[in-house]
């Protein structure tokens, strides 16, 4: 926008609620220890770092290299296709769902079985099906990982087994990928299925990952990798309440405890606080778009208490014209945006919208009408910025 923009204070009421998706990446400090050489916990659904232990540094990954793997099968919209395994496939070394070859598997049966029992068969098949080639899987996965913004990853093969020398990741590159692969309903439900018996091929499958099958109540998915030169990889989600989280560690002795850990201090830490509730923005109150500017979804962030009292908001509108008045068609359907920031950095920004034929003000739902009563009959703290 070209136009000129004048700033209106605004105030903020700090309410639990459900999480959204943002983009920040802002860094907290966390007094833990972690037995892993490189670790990190982000927020899930802002990508905010909570904890890091050389989490941009250059690592053999293992099998939680088939986390992409995985996401390119379902993003491949074939899962119900039928793959006809190769000898390719079945001389994959290590971990495997023991295919044979000729044998005619659906790729959604595969991908479970990429998952729960890490088949480096699997993860071949998988490649040569949506690839066309194992070569050519690898290159949409480093495409992927550009795509994503994986600036210390290179892909050399689908499953992480120890064949090349210049198969890396990071810590900080696999949460990245993580949470985009969370925004998937079948990664979710993949990743997070303790049991799986295929339709396809004889195969009754307990998933590996021992936070999900029993060992933490909070786990909701994740997983695990182990070669001889990577050691002991780990990718593990989990949430409690309105929180998320992802984490991930390399090379760790003890990565059940880490992640655990990990957890445990932000649920313990940290609350997820509604910042700017979506509708009419009542700050606008007296000026020229009182009653129809509005922002079209709550923005919510993951603060500790000492952390509140840092946040700030910025709005900045266009600076209305006087052809406004007269036509209403010309004004634009961008005309402002908040600016949210945490001691002094910006860690979200959202446009505000005009309301006319194209946007609309968003309603309420019954469960949010309730809740806003709810909280307005409870009280809540409040405070200018």
């Amino acid at each position: 926008m070209n136009m000129p923009y004048l700033k209106i204070g605004t105030a903020v009421l700090l309410l639990f609620t459900l999480l959204l998706p943002f983009s920040s990446h802002a860094k907290a400090d966390m007094s833990l220890s972690v037995s892993a050489r490189s670790a990190i916990l982000i927020d899930g659904q802002s990508g905010r770092v909570l904890f890091g232990k050389d989490e941009h540094e250059k690592r053999r990954i293992a099998s939680i290299t088939k986390i992409m793997t995985a996401v390119l099968a379902i993003e491949s919209g074939k899962m119900k296709d039928t793959v006809k395994v190769s000898k390719r496939a079945i001389q994959a070394e290590g971990s495997s769902i023991y295919l044979k070859e000729g044998q005619k598997v659906s790729l959604e049966d595969l991908t479970y079985g990429l998952m729960l029992r890490s088949g480096n068969d699997a993860a071949v098949a998988i490649a040569e099906h949506v690839g066309g080639s194992l070569e050519g899987f690898i290159f949409m996965m480093n495409q992927k990982a550009s795509e994503l913004g994986m600036e210390n990853t290179n892909f050399q093969n689908p499953h992480g087994l120890d064949d090349h020398k210049h198969h890396y990741s990071s810590a900080y590159d696999m949460a990245i990928l993580t949470k985009y692969a969370m925004e998937h309903k079948q990664y979710q439900k993949i990743a997070g299925t303790t049991f799986y018996k295929a339709k396809t091929m004889e195969g009754y499958w307990k998933n590996k990952n021992k936070l999900l099958t029993g060992l933490y109540k909070y786990s909701t998915g994740g997983k695990t990798g182990y070669t001889k030169l990577a050691k002991r990889t780990l990718v593990s989600t989990a949430a409690k309440g309105d929180a998320a989280l992802i984490a991930v560690t390399i090379n760790a002795p003890d990565d059940w405890k880490d992640h655990i850990s990990m957890f445990e201090y932000a649920f313990d830490h940290y609350k997820t606080y509604e910042l700017a509730e979506k509708g009419r923005l009542a700050s606008l109150k007296g000026t020229f778009y009182e009653k129809k500017a509005f922002i079209k979804r709550d923005v919510d962030y993951f603060l500790n208490e000492d952390e509140k009292k840092l946040v700030e908001i910025e709005t900045e509108m266009l600076t209305p014209q006087k052809k406004w008045k007269k036509n209403a068609e010309t004004i634009p359907d961008v005309v402002g945006q908040m600016t949210f920031l945490l001691d002094g950095q910006v860690i979200e920004q959202v446009p505000i919208f005009y309301e006319n034929k194209r946007n609309r003000m968003p309603q309420k739902s019954f469960q949010e009408m309730f809740k806003s009563v709810f909280q307005t009959s409870i009280g809540g703290s409040s405070w200018s910025i």
